[in-house]
């Protein structure tokens, strides 16, 4: 890709929840910088579509259909990665639900089911097969998305935060186990990022500009600047940087 800085070449990444969003961003930005993706997702015709795009621009990628819920299509895309490409160097395990908001004791096993399904098993799942390809290769950067509600509350998303509380301590425990490895295992916490988790959050024009403004900054983000911190981590620059989790919110959780 012609005039873009090769921060990742001669890297292999796998991305997760990688059919739109914060995901989609990730996937096209780490291939800008020279990267081979394995992208996976439950929407095939999503994936496809950012496959193409990477590929029309020079890039080289592959997507692979499955749930993160199912252990075994973790383990296809892991093998995938290997097998395609040789290696696995990085992964950003973005994959995530917000499930259905409303008070606790209102809640339904199929909701409690689901968020902890996607946002815990799913994350533990894939940090399980990504850090054995890892081992193979002498080392690598695991990125999970937390958020925000990994470090507060929310009323009425009792379910989400506590799945992302938990995405943050999974992190560190298993940042200690493999970083003697040389394994590096951190996250990112974002708040209210412009993708379409946020319009289902937060639903109507005025909640969002309520919402916007609740931010010290002014605003909500934008899906580059949650990659910028992932690309970062994943980058030899944060070889120091083990078990953190970096929140990008726009001063929200200094208030």
């Amino acid at each position: 890709m012609a005039g873009s800085e090769m921060r990742f070449q001669n890297k292999v990444v796998l991305i997760t929840g990688a059919t739109s969003g914060i995901g989609r961003v990730a996937a096209t930005t780490f291939a800008s910088h020279g990267a081979d993706v394995v992208l996976t997702g439950r929407r095939k015709e999503l994936g496809m579509e950012v496959v193409r795009l990477i590929r029309d621009r020079g890039g080289n990628a592959i997507f692979v259909h499955g749930d993160v819920c199912r252990e075994e299509d973790v383990d296809k895309a892991v093998q995938a990665a290997v097998q395609q490409f040789g290696r696995l160097d990085i992964a950003f395990n973005n994959a995530g639900t917000e499930g259905h908001l409303g008070p606790l004791h209102e809640e339904t096993a199929e909701n409690i089911g689901q968020v902890i399904d996607v946002n815990v098993k799913g994350m533990l799942y894939a940090m399980k097969y990504e850090i054995r390809a890892m081992l193979k290769s002498e080392g690598g950067s695991i990125i999970n998305n937390a958020s925000v509600a990994g470090h507060i509350g929310y009323s009425n998303a009792v379910i989400y935060t506590a799945s992302k509380h938990a995405v943050i301590g999974a992190t560190q425990a298993a940042a200690l186990e493999v970083i003697k490895w040389n394994i590096r295992i951190n996250a990112v916490s974002p708040a209210g990022i412009e993708t379409e988790m946020l319009n289902r959050f937060v639903p109507g024009t005025i909640q969002r500009q309520e919402y916007a403004t609740s931010h010290p900054i002014g605003r909500t983000g934008k899906p580059e600047e949650v990659v910028a911190a992932v690309l970062w981590l994943a980058s030899p620059e944060s070889a120091f940087v083990v078990g953190h989790s970096l929140l990008i919110d726009g001063g929200y959780t200094a208030q």
